[in-house]
């Protein structure tokens, strides 16, 4: 019993990372923007989260843990909003290749979080790691009282802050974007920005508010894992490919909020099966690995071939909208 609820606790922290980065993108693609660079933005939320606890623990000679809390949340929030700012500069306003955009933004976050945590761990005297411990407690805090309760609290209420409102976010974003005006404003330019400009919906607002919006949820992924899920370290290249698999993600859920929660779950817990299962081989395990990725295909193929139009891509999704050619 005790290694089935470990499995189901480890699986919950893969997926809500996973969670943070679908639900980013999911608001973003809304809008019509296909945005690749979610990886980056993770790892820019990553890395702003940890470096803002990390220096003011520095900083300070006794660190209270809310404040290091509230920093760390800021920092994420901004540095993953900042990667979408970027990108719908240079997507929006520049009109540049989406997908190149998108790559160039992953590379460009991946190697900034790198450079910056190898440089912190310099500062700490460490090889390759960092600590933040003491904002970490904060972020890991479980629920009060539920926790203690046998198997169900370890289960459902032994998570940190993030977690519950990766959740909770999840439900938000769902409720906004079915039974809210604005919701279905921005539905709309992702369907056809032509016509909704024609409507009088500002396009361009649309979608530079829902692509940085959805920089600064992922960036939260980031800051998750690193201090919920991590607690509190920064290895260079420690993502692995959970941002690609926020990616996939969003296509297995049919861009639903809501199937993105139970999905991530089914995606935290098939990205770690392989450890859970003795006498594997290196090449066994690279296979297991592939497992969410080959469920999304398939997904991808079923849908395709149903041809329901709730289950579709936005209609623009990738494509530059200039008004002039309305």
């Amino acid at each position: 019993m005790g290694a089935i609820i470990v499995f189901i606790q480890k699986a919950i922290g893969q997926g809500i990372c996973i969670l943070f980065g679908a639900d980013g993108e999911i608001l973003t693609e809304k809008s019509g923007n296909l945005n690749l660079g979610v990886p980056g933005m993770m790892y820019m939320g990553g890395i702003a989260g940890i470096a803002a606890a990390f220096m003011y623990e520095r900083a300070v000679e006794t660190p209270n843990a809310a404040i290091g809390f509230l920093l760390a949340l800021l920092a994420a929030l901004l540095a993953g909003g900042l990667g979408g700012l970027i990108y719908s500069v240079l997507t929006i306003t520049l009109r540049a290749n989406q997908n190149v955009s998108g790559l160039a933004l992953t590379t460009f976050g991946v190697g900034l979080g790198n450079f910056f945590g190898g440089s912190m761990a310099k500062l700490a005297g460490g090889v390759g790691q960092i600590s933040t411990a003491v904002t970490a407690s904060a972020f890991r805090i479980k629920v009060p009282l539920l926790s203690d309760i046998p198997v169900v609290g370890d289960i459902l209420f032994s998570y940190g802050f993030l977690t519950y409102f990766a959740i909770a976010l999840s439900v938000a974003l769902s409720w906004y974007l079915n039974r809210t005006r604005q919701g279905l404003c921005l539905r709309a330019v992702g369907e056809s920005p032509a016509t909704a400009d024609a409507a009088g919906i500002n396009v361009s607002l649309y979608k530079y508010l829902a692509t940085v919006i959805g920089g600064a949820i992922a960036g939260l992924g980031g800051l998750y894992f690193v201090m919920e899920y991590s607690g509190g370290t920064w290895t260079n290249n420690g993502f692995g490919d959970r941002g690609w698999l926020a990616v996939a993600l969003v296509i297995f859920a049919r861009w639903r909020p809501l199937n993105a929660i139970w999905g991530a779950m089914l995606f935290g817990a098939l990205y770690i099966l392989y450890l859970y299962i003795p006498g594997l081989g290196r090449s066994t395990q690279e296979i297991f690995k592939m497992l969410p990725y080959v469920v999304t295909i398939i997904v991808l193929i079923l849908t395709s071939l149903r041809k329901k139009k709730e289950d579709q891509p936005p209609e623009s999704l990738g494509l530059h909208y200039f008004r002039e050619e309305r």
